[in-house]
């Protein structure tokens, strides 16, 4: 059976305190082992989050940069209608312009249609049939009816050219109602698109106020994460300070160890029993105290 290693009195009492001293790091350890475990799922959630919420924002980003090119197109688009619009306005002023000139053009006795004589001269004859006039002025009216006569032949003569006048100021009052249409309808798309316009920018500052906030709450889960990870070091630093006092008390106790079991080899070879080997090892201890001055005589 092996010799179980002795120690002095001071040592035991070092072992016992040591052994002491070691179940209270390894009940720390334990317990700052339970509460890093407990930060780094705080800290491991808090990054789900982070990468949740960066995920969220590059959406939102994705669909603004669209909208910015949707918004720049129907820009553009507005500034070509305004274009056309302009141009349109031109159109009409020259087209009534173009309508003013063609009819100062026309004889005004080209505006007096043979429908118009034809009526006339038809009421001139039933005044004479129907009525007794005075001689003056069934004279009179003979020479209205010869004359009117007379202008029915030449209207009749100038009945084409009449007609094409006609048709120029129908075309041209027909150009002047076109062109204002035209003015009126690129107005209404200017008003569209101006909208439409307005609409994206709307859209665009409220993803922008949503990518705000997602950027907000990244930083306040970053600085969060932040907090946990100082913790987490704080915990690891006292961990390891405990640590390091654990194998120093466990080095302490394998050298007093190791030199009881030196002592214990040296006096096995000279041949003492075991209980010689205790009372020489107390007796060199008490020698050894004495060196120190830690044992005194009382008077």
């Amino acid at each position: 059976m092996p010799s179980r290693t002795v120690l002095s009195d001071e040592d035991e009492r070092a072992e016992r305190q040591d052994r002491h001293r070691l179940r209270e790091l390894d009940a720390k350890l334990d317990g700052l082992h339970r509460r890093r475990q407990e930060l780094i799922a705080e800290m491991r959630r808090l990054s789900a989050e982070q990468k949740a919420l960066y995920d969220r924002r590059l959406a939102p980003q994705a669909e603004v940069e669209a909208l910015y090119a949707q918004h720049g197109e129907l820009g553009r688009k507005f500034a070509d209608l305004r274009k056309q619009r302009d141009a349109a306005r031109t159109a009409v002023q020259e087209a009534v312009v173009q309508l003013r000139e063609l009819k100062l053009s026309f004889a005004p006795g080209e505006r007096v249609r043979p429908e118009q004589i034809r009526r006339e001269i038809a009421e001139l004859e039933l005044r004479q049939q129907t009525r007794a006039l005075p001689l003056d002025e069934e004279n009179a009216l003979i020479a209205r009816l010869r004359q009117r006569t007379q202008d029915l032949k030449e209207a009749e003569a100038r009945a084409g050219v009449v007609a094409g006048h006609e048709r120029q100021r129908k075309e041209a009052e027909a150009k002047v109602v076109g062109a204002r249409a035209e003015v009126e309808r690129l107005g209404l798309e200017m008003q569209k698109t101006k909208s439409e316009r307005d609409t994206k920018m709307s859209e665009v500052r409220a993803k922008l106020e949503s990518a705000g906030g997602l950027v907000a709450e990244l930083r306040a889960k970053g600085k969060a994460r932040a907090e946990i990870m100082e913790q987490i070091e704080a915990v690891s630093h006292e961990m390891a300070e405990l640590e390091r006092e654990g194998r120093r008390l466990l080095a302490n106790s394998r050298t007093r160890r190791d030199e009881a079991r030196k002592a214990l080899r040296t006096y096995s070879r000279r041949g003492m029993s075991e209980e010689e080997m205790i009372a020489s090892t107390a007796d060199a201890q008490l020698e050894e105290l004495w060196k120190r001055g830690k044992i005194t005589l009382g008077g």
